[in-house]
């Protein structure tokens, strides 16, 4: 692996602060483009070149300029509420970027790829246990950016003999130090434990789904594993061909799991507030990961207690400068 150079774009970012990490401690080089919309400079010590993915010949003289091997595109937009309110927004980001990233490589002669798609391809889905095969129906336009793009993936794939690995993230959460953790997040674990520093009570949309508690449940997948997985992911590229590959545990947690887990941590007392449904949830959401565990060395290590715990440290830590 001497002198293997890999590009990340977002690599600022929360997931791809930890993805440069685990490519570091694997002994690779990593160089980084990250525009700084949502990613923070000082989580990085590797080359960081601030611009947009969208810019074509900037990846590509990037790319030339540190003789990059391939790429893992992290870079984009991913807020799903925000998606519905802004469309064209998200669609220019992720599938413009997208365009600039396979252009770039192009035009330098690179030609592995780890794409990162989202769970979110497959929709409000009535199966409990989705694997890679599954329907892919995005309900939202966020998700939908992400399907299209391993469709462009794909396409360029076919066209060029690039080779390539898709992974589908699952609810990501934790920190693998206490200076990565992800800054004002929406989803459920940063959003209970911001309810618990403030005092507040978090809240439940829906008790009455068919599950053992009535709370819907989702696999959630620490960010350290997750970011090992974009590792594996890469002794898939030495074969012509391509890969899609869900990233979770396989593990379902309910909304008041992860609640109950937030007091056990914080040692608060947490009184939800309970409230009807929203539109397009599903009861339940778990991935089977057995096709990344049959093809790669990955296997997910935290359970949820450490997603939590970890959160709450990342969530409680000051920088040296705050101190």
């Amino acid at each position: 692996m001497a002198n293997e150079t890999w590009l990340v774009t977002g690599g600022a970012g929360y997931i791809g602060a930890h993805v440069v990490r685990a490519l570091q401690a694997s002994g690779r080089d990593v160089v980084v483009v990250d525009d700084l919309s949502t990613g923070i400079a000082q989580r990085l010590d590797v080359a960081l070149i601030c611009g947009d993915v969208s810019d074509s010949a900037l990846v590509r003289d990037t790319a030339r300029r540190f003789d990059v091997r391939g790429v893992l595109h992290l870079a984009a937009d991913k807020e799903v509420e925000d998606s519905v309110h802004r469309p064209l927004h998200y669609y220019r980001r992720n599938l413009g970027g997208l365009l600039g990233v396979l252009e770039g490589m192009a035009e330098a002669d690179v030609s592995q790829l780890v794409y990162s798609s989202s769970a979110a391809v497959y929709g409000a889905t009535t199966e409990t246990f989705v694997a890679e095969d599954s329907t892919t129906a995005p309900s939202n336009p966020y998700g939908e950016t992400k399907l299209a793009g391993e469709w462009l993936v794909r396409a360029q794939a076919a066209a060029t003999g690039m080779r390539h690995a898709t992974l589908r993230y699952f609810n990501v959460a934790g920190a693998g130090a206490p200076e990565l953790g992800e800054l004002g997040a929406r989803n459920l674990i940063p959003l209970v434990l911001a309810a618990v520093a403030d005092g507040e009570s978090p809240r439940i949309f829906g008790t009455d789904y068919p599950t053992p508690d009535g709370t819907c449940i989702r696999d959630y997948i620490h960010v350290a594993d997750l970011a090992a997985a974009h590792v594996d992911a890469l002794s898939l590229l030495t074969e012509p061909g391509g890969h899609v590959l869900n990233v979770g545990c396989g593990i379902g947690h309910s909304v008041r799991d992860v609640i109950d887990m937030a007091a056990a941590v914080t040692g608060a007392r947490v009184t939800p507030v309970l409230a009807g449904r929203r539109s397009g949830d599903a009861p339940a959401v778990v991935a089977d990961n057995r096709r990344i565990i049959a093809q790669t060395p990955w296997r997910p290590r935290h359970g949820l207690r450490d997603m939590v715990a970890d959160a709450w440290t990342a969530r409680r830590y000051r920088p040296p400068s705050m101190r």
